[in-house]
């Protein structure tokens, strides 16, 4: 995640100290080299990281996180069903039939699957996942590199780290795992650029439409992500509106007036979706029970090295626990870190408001209880103050916000970088480059009075130092290919369109095992990689429960909780006529035409169980199937 840096020429008014900066508008407009040269290797360690992925890309999902992978395979078909079928994106009845899923209640990425329906009708689900999650994670390191490049730094080398950071940071390669809402994060650089530029005279309109439209376009991708990066404009203003009164006073009406066009944008776009997302059909209220509240960052995971990086070792996880890694950071970066904001904070308007957000978003991740070392103290972490009712509050995960820590860490890197191989100035006329800026208050590197003989030696030796420091600092955390799994093939029946016969409009196919958030993986992916053409029953979602909660999955029915508990204890019970009534029940529920039991470790057991329940079943192609339209009618 990008995170808000304040630059003259971002910052509501340009610093008086600056007075010789040309305007931020004026930027080059065609790539340089440098620049290419960027985008290609960011490109190239994406495809690097999901390396295991192209080995089988039919036939591999996360190896951490087998379900997620599944999901967003399915969403991609979801996406294109939807643009191929003409129908509403918000809403499907392809998964939970007969009463679907609200798609804005969970995480659908609407803004990347409708985009690409037409590559994902052409190369399938499974191509595209892997081919969009290399592709993220490139473009959110290529728009964090233009902002620095653009807008912070002179050093394309300092862009170019930061860059790699910000886009490939052990916080968004563990959500890289199965998780591709939280590495698509292009748009949040152009967001933080466009908030800090809102107070720039004569263009508050511009602006203002600007980031309505990126904001409302977030929504569609990641609106998590979106709260984050909102809270920590709001820190960053606030900082500097302290640091700088008077020059915030002076453009605080053309700020206001431009965020409201800017609210007025991403509301008029975005207000039937948000509606429909808390109103609509199988919306809910909350998680039930607060699930991901006690979900804070371990004090010892800062300096940790993560699991998928060439430092990164597995068995770490089951020290500190199995939380997300969005810090992770290891010792040699944290000490960077610390050294570098130490020498900068001083000289430095980005650096000390890049400290605020380390400090205020460091503590605020760490949730309800203080961790060490995979421990619960009894010490209060902040959210232990809060209530998990509240608005917003209910939904987060405290280690989360962790994420606009490893964004200021970015940000702090190329900062770091750029000053080192800053040149020092002659005493006299300062003249500053009209391109783009440094820090906002940064010095001149030369006293006024005076020229010091010893300044040049010793940046001789710093330079070398500090470039060292910080490489040897990240190399460690330069993200290994991805962990992939081998997973089963939908049956022939299913791939070769054996199922049609048997399931006309307006009735569903019941897999077996019956998919949901622990079961059924297999048989959820038959929907996605058949273009979702039957609706299923269940599925892996979050959807509200008696009490209107949110919960994961759909409440289990008699019948599917007859079938895991066969599953997980490899036998089956004694069937009784109570179960066998049930089972019709359940399937008139689901309007089921067909039960279909494909290839499973469980298979035999499976087949017996649903013998007992229905009778014997047909053998079709590849799969073991019952046609219960006689039984439900």
């Amino acid at each position: 995640m990008a995170v808000p840096v304040v630059d003259p020429s971002l910052t509501p008014v340009a610093d008086a100290e600056r007075t010789g900066t040309a305007p931020a508008g004026r930027l080059r407009r065609r790539p340089a080299r440098a620049d290419l040269l960027a985008l290609g290797a960011y490109v190239l360690l994406g495809v690097f990281v999901c390396l295991h992925y192209w080995a089988d890309v039919q036939a591999r999902v996360s190896s951490h996180l087998p379900t997620d992978h599944s999901w967003f395979e399915w969403l991609f078909a979801h996406g294109a069903y939807s643009v191929r079928h003409l129908e509403n994106p918000l809403f499907t009845v392809r998964q939970n039939a007969p009463d679907g899923v609200n798609m804005m209640a969970n995480t659908s990425l609407l803004g990347v699957t409708l985009p690409l329906a037409p590559l994902t009708m052409l190369l399938g689900p499974q191509v595209m996942y892997a081919l969009y999650l290399g592709g993220a994670l490139a473009a959110t390191a290529a728009t964090s590199y233009w902002m620095l490049s653009r807008h912070l730094v002179r050093s394309r080398a300092a862009a170019f780290v930061g860059g790699a950071f910000l886009g490939f940071a052990p916080g968004i390669v563990h959500h890289a795992n199965g998780q591709p809402n939280f590495v698509s994060n292009f748009l949040l650089p152009l967001i933080v650029v466009r908030v800090l530029r809102l107070g720039e005279a004569g263009r508050w309109r511009r602006n203002g439409l600007v980031l309505g439209l990126l904001v409302a376009y977030q929504i569609f991708i990641n609106e998590e992500m979106l709260l984050l990066t909102a809270l920590a404009c709001l820190v960053v203003v606030l900082a500097y509106a302290v640091q700088r009164p008077s020059a915030a006073r002076a453009v605080a009406g053309t700020f206001a007036a431009a965020l409201g066009v800017a609210g007025a944008v991403a509301l008029a776009i975005t207000a039937y979706p948000i509606w429909f997302q808390f109103n609509g059909p199988q919306s809910y209220r909350g998680l039930q029970g607060g699930v991901f509240h006690n979900w804070g960052e371990d004090l010892a995971a800062f300096v940790t090295f993560p699991r998928d990086t060439l430092a990164g070792d597995p068995a770490v996880e089951q020290t500190i626990g199995l939380t997300e890694q969005n810090t992770w950071f290891g010792w040699p970066l944290v000490l960077v870190a610390v050294v570098a904001l130490v020498l900068l904070v001083r000289r430095s308007l980005a650096a000390r408001i890049l400290a605020v957000l380390v400090v205020v978003f460091g503590v605020a991740a760490l949730g309800p209880r203080i961790r060490l070392n995979g421990v619960e103290t009894t010490v209060n972490g902040p959210w232990a103050y809060l209530r998990d009712d509240l608005p917003l509050v209910e939904m987060m995960m405290p280690t989360r916000l962790a994420l606009v820590v490893a964004a200021a860490v970015g940000v702090l890197l190329a900062l770091a970088w750029d000053a080192l191989g800053r040149r020092p100035r002659r005493p006299g006329p300062v003249r500053i480059p009209a391109q783009r800026t440094a820090e906002a208050d940064a010095p001149p590197a030369e006293p006024t009075g005076g020229h010091d003989p010893d300044r040049p030696a010793r940046r001789r030796w710093l330079r070398p130092v500090g470039y060292a420091a910080i490489t040897l600092a990240v190399l460690p955390l330069v993200p290994r290919p991805l962990p992939a799994q081998p997973v089963d093939p939908p049956p022939h029946f299913i791939t070769a369109g054996g199922w049609r016969p048997y399931v006309p409009a307006g009735r569903t196919l019941v897999p077996v095992p019956i998919p949901s958030n622990v079961h059924g993986l297999p048989t959820l992916r038959w929907s996605a990689l058949t273009a979702q053409e039957f609706p299923i029953p269940a599925g892996y979602f979050i959807g509200p429960n008696e009490k209107g909660e949110g919960t994961f999955g759909a409440p289990n029915r008699p019948t599917s909780t007859l079938i895991y508990s066969t599953m997980d204890s490899g036998t089956v019970p004694a069937i009784t006529e109570e179960n066998r009534r049930q089972a019709v029940e359940d399937l008139r529920w689901w309007r089921a035409s067909v039960v279909v039991l494909g290839a499973h470790p469980r298979e035999a057991v499976l087949r017996d169980l649903m013998t007992a329940l229905l009778g014997p079943p047909q053998r079709v192609d590849d799969v073991w199937l019952w046609d219960v339209r006689p039984l439900v009618g």
